[in-house]
């Protein structure tokens, strides 16, 4: 098991990995049923590939089947009020409190690896609002679907768009690369949500993913994204709107204030839907 280990980390990160993620950038945006259909067909050979619920079946590009819509009622969201629900489909990584130490507010990106909320969050942004709160990691794989929603009646008021490397973010990587996530190309959106209290979801970019979408910005964040750092918005959404999604598969961190607490299920290797509770608000409506 230590030496698949071993191969899995070198094969997938002792590689030049911003050049890679730019060649698959382009390769997955050749417009081509034909290469795509041969592409998805080696792809299935390696993940659980699932697009039985995709509302496209057929592809013109690799970037067509990564980013694809669901059809209708595909996901069922939890809309009860005192529900944050998950923004997408995920296997649930480290979740629990942000400690409060010395060093600053510390979580977890995997169990004995601790790393700053402040360094996640860059120098520009405050992190007080989640003393005491509560975190979820939610991982996605290759295969799963790649868009991303609101997980409450919220609105987006900040982006901070912090450039980075492309680590590979799986289980072998987080347990061996420390801060990993505070060294990945990332995207912290903070918003309000109806009832007044502050989230976070932070996107954290990959080998192969570097790139994001945000609907409400038009705005493609990318490993050679040279625009600014710092973007003001005021962007509304109703719980299971879409806010945007990955060009890949990655990572998205939720944060939430003190008060917050994990929705029963929700543990370290749980997988869920977009739309199921992550956490719930207690003594809320």
């Amino acid at each position: 098991m230590l030496q698949q280990e071993d191969l899995n980390f070198l094969l997938t990160n002792r590689i030049p990995r911003i050049a890679l993620t730019r060649l698959m950038g382009k390769f997955s945006q050749i417009r081509n049923p034909l290469l795509a259909r041969a592409s998805i067909a080696v792809w299935r050979l390696f993940t659980d590939l699932d697009l039985s619920d995709a509302k496209q079946q057929k592809f013109d590009s690799l970037h067509d089947c990564f980013t694809r819509e669901l059809v209708a009622g595909a996901r069922h969201v939890d809309m009860a009020e005192n529900v944050l629900s998950s923004p997408c489909d995920a296997i649930v990584g480290a979740c629990g409190r942000v400690v409060d130490e010395g060093k600053g507010r510390q979580l977890f990106q995997a169990k004995g690896f601790p790393y700053s909320m402040q360094d996640l969050f860059g120098p520009s942004q405050d992190t007080s609002a989640f003393q005491d709160g509560m975190f979820v990691t939610l991982r996605l794989t290759s295969a799963m679907y790649h868009r991303f929603h609101a997980p409450q009646d919220c609105t987006v008021e900040h982006v901070t768009h912090i450039a980075g490397d492309t680590w590979n973010v799986n289980a072998i990587a987080l347990k061996r690369v420390e801060r990993l996530f505070c060294r990945n190309e990332r995207a912290v959106l903070r918003a309000r949500l109806k009832s007044g209290e502050t989230i976070a979801i932070v996107p954290v970019a990959a080998i192969l993913v570097a790139s994001l979408r945000l609907h409400f910005l038009d705005l493609l964040l990318h490993v050679d994204y040279r625009g600014a750092n710092e973007l003001a918005c005021q962007a509304s959404f109703k719980k299971g709107e879409e806010m945007g999604w990955f060009q890949h598969g990655s990572t998205i961190l939720v944060f939430a204030p003190k008060g917050f607490i994990l929705s029963p299920g929700i543990e370290n290797g749980s997988r869920i839907q977009m739309g199921q509770a992550l956490m719930q608000i207690p003594g809320a409506a």
